[in-house]
């Protein structure tokens, strides 16, 4: 996880002032920091606040080699790829990073060569002497871009949008827009002699459920024609390996359910085969004796994992509440509840060891049908169709909580579930076998792991739990204490006055209302760009209220 920051166009008389916004995200990279000039282009800034994974100190950016003197890089990401596509071509890499790769594919093939990279990326590559740029962010935005272009050429580009809220200021009256780079796209752009841009094109490269443009580490060959389920757990097991390259210490994320348990299950087992020289360390995060804490306990016992559990409190949340509403940089109710509990076991993570990478769980949901009201869907295809929407708008919602809490405390995320290779052949099953059987969600996904001891059964099959729910108790949900620290946070008169404060995604609940306030204070007059509606569930008469809870047939535990 790293933070990059790239300016074009700006004025030189305006750009110290601007420097402050680069050290908004300073959160993103503890490990070092750089911030240069391009020698040839005018009003050109790069930065980079490094998180140091792979490749030791010669892994600093902006990224020039000797074999391309003219190119600079700038990449938050990590290329899985990159020792197949060395060997492939035959190239000799100067540092021993991964995104090497990166400069020696643009340099054989240009722009094109975002198709061959399998990874998670937000790319800035400046081609000095043609004058080019290439913005680019990977297939499903696992790695955060956002950009500011106004209609005078000039371009802004930053990890997360609070590195680039004070920018504006000096666009001296020109028409300017902040929006997130999309996922699954480049553009190029001609750098023009004043140092502003122009766009060449914009090409969107991959779609959910295309087949990866890349030779994956599992040649499709190898997979059998007939066994699905076999095929699953190969493509599942080679998405979390692929996942291990580290110089930092590994950690899971573990709730107890089928998703994080499967991915700590593979973790695990595949650390032991590799000789990893430490114990892998699962967390779990609850109120009291919370189902995910029992679940997770019992599945760590069982994998062999350091476990650690974080418990927290009413007092906690509303404590953490307005913080990670900024680190988010959101307002949407469901992302922001399911938040708290991760921004909590991040900061725990990063005070008291020494993991820093951290695989999750996310992805699985809207990939596999996993989420409850799919048990709602009135056809298969209708099912399908929603799990590419889910997909196309990850970004906005579980990979944004994902990626910002933990990088918000210096921390990298990985997340297997959504490996380009694994969701292709997921997508491509028949849409019948993908939904919701016998009331069970994720039924194939399940099925593939039934009967390999991998993960005790009652894991295995646990029903879907409301996150607020997993987290605390079915008799006081989280969303329900987040609405009582809200309660005296905002009057009627404003709940009432609502619709015309706030047009856009109009709040509706004084909780909703409030993540909105907070909201607005950071990042005035974004809402409509940032987030273009609210997360709720389809094909559910009468809810209003984003949770499971108020889906009919939501089966937690009551006796918790």
């Amino acid at each position: 996880m790293c933070g990059i920051w790239a300016l074009f166009g700006f004025e030189e008389n305006t750009t110290s002032q601007l420097l402050c916004n680069f050290q908004n995200i300073s959160h993103r990279g503890p490990d070092a920091t750089r911030l240069e000039t391009v020698q040839n282009i005018k009003n050109c800034r790069l930065g980079f606040h490094r998180l140091a994974i792979v490749g030791g100190v010669n892994g600093m950016q902006p990224l020039q080699i000797k074999k391309y003197p003219n190119i600079r890089l700038l990449c938050n990401g990590e290329i899985y790829n990159c020792n197949r596509l060395a060997a492939q071509y035959g190239d000799e890499y100067e540092t021993t990073g991964d995104v090497e790769s990166i400069v020696h594919m643009y340099g054989r093939h240009g722009a094109d060569a975002i198709r061959s990279l399998d990874g998670v990326f937000a790319i800035c590559l400046l081609d000095v002497q043609e004058r080019k740029l290439l913005v680019a962010r990977d297939p499903y935005g696992v790695r955060p871009l956002f950009r500011i272009r106004s209609d005078s050429g000039i371009l802004a580009l930053c990890s997360e949008s609070k590195g680039l809220m004070g920018l504006t200021k000096a666009m001296d009256g020109a028409k300017w827009k902040m929006e997130p780079f999309p996922p699954g796209h480049y553009e190029m752009y001609d750098i023009q002699q004043n140092g502003t841009v122009q766009l060449v094109k914009t090409v969107q490269y991959h779609k959910p459920g295309d087949k990866p443009g890349f030779q994956p580490c599992l040649p499709w060959r190898e997979l059998s024609p007939t066994d699905i389920r076999k095929n699953i757990r190969r493509l599942m097991t080679a998405a979390v390996k692929k996942r291990l390259m580290s110089d930092r210490q590994i950690g899971c994320l573990l709730s107890g359910g089928l998703d994080s348990s499967l991915v700590a299950a593979l973790l695990v087992k595949l650390a032991k085969e590799n000789n990893f020289p430490y114990t892998v360390q699962t967390f779990a995060i609850g109120m009291g004796e919370s189902p995910d804490i029992v679940a997770a306990r019992q599945m760590a016992k069982y994998i062999g994992s350091e476990h650690h559990e974080i418990l927290f409190t009413a007092d906690d949340v509303a404590e953490v509440l307005d913080k990670v509403i900024y680190e988010l940089e959101t307002f949407d109710i469901t992302t922001i509840r399911a938040s708290i509990g991760m921004h909590l076991i991040s900061r725990y993570i990063k005070k008291n060891t020494d993991t820093t990478v951290i695989f999750s769980g996310e992805g699985s949901d809207e990939l596999a049908q996993g989420y409850i009201y799919f048990r709602e869907s009135p056809s298969p295809k209708a099912g399908h169709e929603e799990s590419l929407r889910l997909l196309k708008d990850i970004y906005l919602f579980d990979g944004l909580r994902a990626d910002r809490t933990t990088s918000a405390h210096g921390l990298e995320l990985r997340v297997p579930f959504l490996d380009q290779q694994f969701t292709h052949y997921y997508l491509s099953l028949d849409p019948s076998l993908r939904q919701p059987q016998d009331g069970v969600e994720k039924y194939l996904l399940r099925s593939a792991f039934d009967e390999v001891n991998l993960l005790p059964h009652n894991i295995l099959w646990r029903h879907k739990e409301a996150f607020s729910d997993g987290v605390a108790s079915r008799r006081k949900s989280l969303f329900e204490i987040v609405q009582d620290i809200v309660e005296d946070r905002v009057d009627d008169k404003e709940l009432d006055e609502a619709a015309v404060a706030y047009p856009h995604c109009t709040p509706k609940t004084k909780e909703a209302l409030y993540y909105r306030k907070v909201f607005e204070a950071h990042y005035k007059g974004q809402a409509k760009d940032l987030i273009p509606y609210f997360w709720m569930p389809r094909w559910v008469q009468g809810v209003t209220d984003p949770s499971a809870r108020f889906i009919a047939h939501y089966a937690a535990d009551i006796e918790q």
